[in-house]
């Protein structure tokens, strides 16, 4: 008799063959592209799909459910935003229609996302006058803009924006005067506002001191195609200057005049795109820096190419990790021109003067410290009106050619130094170049009375020491009696009673005040 398989076995069977050809035809469409294994939604709805087919197998009545009865698989929520949510204040200049190929004028669409930012949301205030812009941005977008007159804000009294990304440069008609990025107040901000928002801008900014505080420049490229400057920062507080490459300007590199507390760092200024040993080097011309203001910092900066690389003409301002070869001093440049006589108060630290010097007029609290000075380049300090106090040149490295260039040096052309305390230049590493400095240690030997030892070849002032140490130790049997007999023209003179064969030691001293 021949056997007869249970209903539910074939059923069984059935479904486990068809389970198969799904398998072998899923793996067989991903082996075209190679294994892709189901991600977590294909593979629950697979599972979910064999189930149902599972389900209907056992079921009586699933001879009789047609296909197009199978519930399909719910499709995903769309995500809706939050209510009440704003876009965030970045103001895209290219909305605006500003070219960023450069191959047309910019100026009004810069001016106009400038305006734009001026007048968005603000967040209380700032210091007291200055209103609180929230962190807008007014985005370049990686762009290059031509632009025909300075990029500026309609007004002052504001704070707490950044300008970054992107490049600008000036035009042929750009003015001759003018800043790629002027922050200070255009002319129209002294006229009657146009805005009830304007006018409460104006009412506030009549109690501040300040045209704009905490504003950031980041992460651009300023071109002045000769034309002016790049960036102006006038009587303002708290500004950063950040990652900028500013070049062709015949003005300043940058400007900030009056206010505090301007930081500029990570940036790279040249008035031409060089790397050293360019053949105009004897033409440039222009200040990358000039800080005409007080208790600002210049940190990790390198100017390559300008007349003056940094000019200080205000107090209480500190560089460091400064990189200066801007045009060499035998050329007649100068790395940093210290132009305050008599209130310095700077502070010049872990700089690097690359051929280019120091000069500081009647410097007055003055330190420079632990920099490397190559190529000959040495510090000048220059009497104005005769005066250097509270003034240290101390650890640094000085490297030459052996041809008798002194490390410091005075320029006395408009008389004398007469009022010097408290000037310490010492301990500093010396190769290639003369030593000078206001401190002395040399000694002598002979037989005799009388021993003179010159410090006119290592101090620095003419005929001035102010404190004298000094050891006579005699040979032989002798046992002299000695004295301090004279110092005049930076000579010391030591004398005892009787003839002996001796060896002197002195330590004089300029900077010790009376």
């Amino acid at each position: 008799m021949e056997a007869t398989m249970p209903k539910t076995a074939l059923i069984w069977s059935f479904f486990m063959a068809f389970c198969s050809f799904i398998v072998i035809h899923v793996y067989a469409e991903d082996s075209q592209m190679g294994y892709r294994p189901f991600s977590g939604g294909d593979y629950n709805d697979h599972l979910r799909k064999l189930q149902e087919f599972k389900a209907s197998l056992t079921r009586h009545d699933s001879l009789s459910v047609a296909p197009s009865s199978i519930p399909p698989s719910p499709s995903p929520s769309p995500i809706v935003p939050p209510t009440g949510s704003t876009s965030p204040r970045v103001y895209h200049v290219t909305s605006y229609g500003a070219d960023p190929t450069g191959s047309r004028d910019s100026s009004d669409a810069l001016a106009q996302a400038m305006a734009d930012a001026f007048r968005g949301p603000t967040e209380g205030f700032l210091i007291e006058g200055i209103a609180n812009l929230g962190g807008a941005q007014i985005d370049l977008e990686g762009g290059h803009y031509l632009i025909s007159r300075p990029l500026r804000l309609p007004g002052a009294g504001v704070g707490n924006l950044m300008i970054h990304g992107g490049t600008l440069r000036a035009s042929d008609d750009f003015p001759t005067d003018g800043y790629l990025i002027d922050l200070s107040p255009t002319s129209s901000a002294n006229k009657k506002a146009e805005t009830k928002k304007e006018s409460s801008m104006s009412a506030q900014l009549s109690s501040s001191s300040y045209n704009y505080e905490y504003m950031t420049l980041k992460d651009l490229f300023l071109n002045s195609n000769y034309r002016g400057g790049g960036i102006s920062v006038i009587n303002s507080l708290r500004i950063s200057i950040d990652n900028c490459y500013i070049t062709h300007f015949t003005t300043n590199g940058i400007l900030v005049q009056s206010g505090h507390e301007t930081y500029i760092r990570n940036s790279f200024l040249g008035q031409h795109i060089t790397a050293g040993s360019d053949r105009g080097e004897r033409n440039f011309s222009g200040t990358a820096i000039n800080l005409m203001g007080n208790d600002n910092a210049v940190t990790d900066v390198v100017i390559f190419s300008a007349a003056v690389g940094i000019m200080i003409s205000g107090p209480a301002n500190i560089l460091s990790g400064v990189h200066c070869y801007n045009k060499a001093t035998g050329f007649g440049g100068t790395g940093i021109y210290l132009r305050l006589p008599g209130l310095t108060q700077t502070r010049i630290v872990n700089s690097y003067m690359d051929y280019s010097g120091i000069v500081a007029e009647d410097p007055v609290q003055l330190d420079i410290s632990n920099s490397f000075f190559l190529g000959e380049a040495y510090i000048v300090l220059k009497s104005i009106k005769g005066v250097a106090n509270g003034v240290n040149i101390v650890n640094n490295m000085f490297s030459g050619f052996d041809k008798g260039v002194e490390i410091v040096q005075l320029d006395q052309n408009n008389g004398p130094f007469k009022e010097v305390e408290q000037v310490y230049v010492d301990r500093n590493n010396v190769r290639g170049m003369n030593t000078k400095g206001t401190v002395g240690r040399r000694s002598v030997q002979g037989n005799g009375s009388s021993w003179t030892v010159d410090f006119n070849p290592i101090l620095l002032f003419p005929n001035l020491i102010r404190h004298v140490q000094y050891t006579l130790s005699a040979g032989g049997n002798a046992f002299p009696n000695h004295t301090l007999r004279n110092v005049s023209n930076n000579r010391v003179v030591i004398e005892s009673n009787v003839a002996a064969p001796a060896s002197v030691f002195v330590t004089v001293d300029q900077g010790v005040a009376n």
